[in-house]
């Protein structure tokens, strides 16, 4: 059967016609490539397809005129009505057959990424997107090139919620790096807004240490973060980067973070005031950078830093000592971080009212409550589960013709099995 599409009818008589069956379907997808180039070139043509196709019955035609259809520049006027056909089609499409040309369903979700951005709400995008990863994603363990486009319109409409809530699976399987780089700086930064600075600064590394042949934008500014959400969260950082870190990044990133670097050198003495001083002399560096922000908590961590060794000196101490040692304006300032510190398990202490007294106490943890005892399973768990798949990753690596053909050719020149007939023995 071959499809004539001269008109919109016998594209629609095509469609509604062989949309039952999965044989049936994937001959329609056959016949629908085919017409692709006709489809495309007479768009506007073959709109009013679209009234007449039921999304969620005819999903693999209806895709393939809504792709056309978003291909072409639109109209701001027509941006509202195009968002809400493509909506509409995220929620109700049918998988299996939306999964027979995942590269034009991308492109419509793309698309539709790029209007609410022209119109400036995002968060008309971020339902959508979270629906169209789950229904093209082959299991929760794949990156697709959608996961990005989330994240951005969550960190835009300050949903990090909803965003964080894609970033639990750990990710194994990725198609494009690009799509790795952005997927872990947006994540970060999703992190930061949920205060999972932990996480934050785990995706932050995985972008810096990631293999690259040339320096990108994306990591030089996950390394930024990184130096401040590890300021933030670890209250120190380490500019030495673990041995797999490409040569590029190990050359190039300490440069090209400067004022990032010496504020982490200017932190690492404790004194607030210098600290202070120095982000006042470059703050207009850290607002083009877009991160004065963290800039600002790295300097109300060092107060919390400062606390923290005071409780491995002093068993008791007052709320006047604590603010003039850790050069906090008052002692209510200094109440105020001791009890957050408390509330977030950083410290373990006590605040007498009365006299103003703090008692800093030992951490009552024995590690034998059922709350315990289920987390402490879990992570052993998720290890195990981590350790099987890069048995399988290596297994799948070692026996892959394109490795081992690198492999060979890099090869030291000479071999052991070179020298077989050499002597093992001398006679002196």
């Amino acid at each position: 059967m071959n499809l004539n599409v001269n008109s919109v009818d016998s594209l629609v008589t095509q469609i509604l016609g062989l949309s039952g069956s999965s044989q049936d379907v994937a001959h329609l997808n056959s016949l629908l490539k085919q017409s692709e180039d006709v489809i495309r070139s007479q768009a506007a043509t073959f709109a009013p397809c679209l009234i007449r196709l039921d999304p969620s019955l005819h999903s693999l035609g209806y895709l393939y005129v809504l792709e056309a259809c978003t291909a072409a520049p639109v109209p701001e006027a027509q941006a509202n009505e195009l968002i809400l056909l493509v909506v509409r089609f995220i929620d109700v499409c049918s998988v299996d057959q939306i999964r027979l040309v995942p590269e034009k369903f991308i492109s419509v979700c793309k698309r539709l990424h790029e209007l609410v951005m022209t119109l400036r709400a995002p968060i008309r995008a971020v339902g959508p997107l979270l629906t169209a990863i789950h229904k093209i994603q082959p299991s929760p363990e794949h990156l697709t090139p959608l996961h990005t486009d989330f994240l951005q319109v969550c960190l835009l409409a300050k949903c990090y919620k909803v965003g964080y809530s894609i970033m639990e699976d750990d990710i194994c399987e990725i198609d494009q790096p690009r799509d790795f780089f952005l997927y872990c700086y947006y994540g970060g930064m999703i992190c930061i807004g949920q205060k999972r600075f932990a996480k934050a600064l785990e995706l932050f590394h995985n972008v810096v240490t990631a293999p690259m042949p040339t320096l990108s934008a994306i990591a030089v500014e996950a390394y930024k973060k990184y130096i401040l959400v590890s300021l933030i969260h670890l209250r120190q950082f380490s500019a030495t980067l673990s041995k797999y870190t490409s040569t590029v990044a190990q050359r190039n990133l300490r440069q090209l973070s400067q004022p990032y670097v010496d504020l982490a050198e200017t932190y690492s003495t404790g004194n607030v005031s210098e600290l202070k001083a120095f982000v006042q002399a470059n703050q207009e560096k850290y607002e083009n950078g877009n991160n004065l922000g963290l800039v600002k908590q790295v300097v109300s961590s060092m107060y919390k830093r400062n606390i923290q060794r005071l409780t491995q000196t002093y068993l008791t101490l007052s709320l006047q000592d604590i603010a003039t040692t850790a050069e906090i304006n008052t002692p209510k300032e200094a109440e105020m971080h001791v009890l957050e510190m408390i509330e977030d398990g950083e410290i373990y202490a006590t605040i007498n009212q009365k006299d103003g007294m703090v008692r800093f106490l030992e951490d009552p943890e024995e590690y034998k409550t059922c709350e315990m005892i289920e987390h402490i399973d879990s992570s052993i768990q998720r290890i195990m589960k981590l350790s099987k798949k890069l048995t399988t990753m290596d297994e799948s690596l070692s026996c892959d013709p394109l490795y081992l053909s690198k492999v060979g050719r890099e090869r030291q020149r000479f071999d052991f099995d070179d020298f077989d007939n050499v002597p093992q023995k001398f006679n002196l």
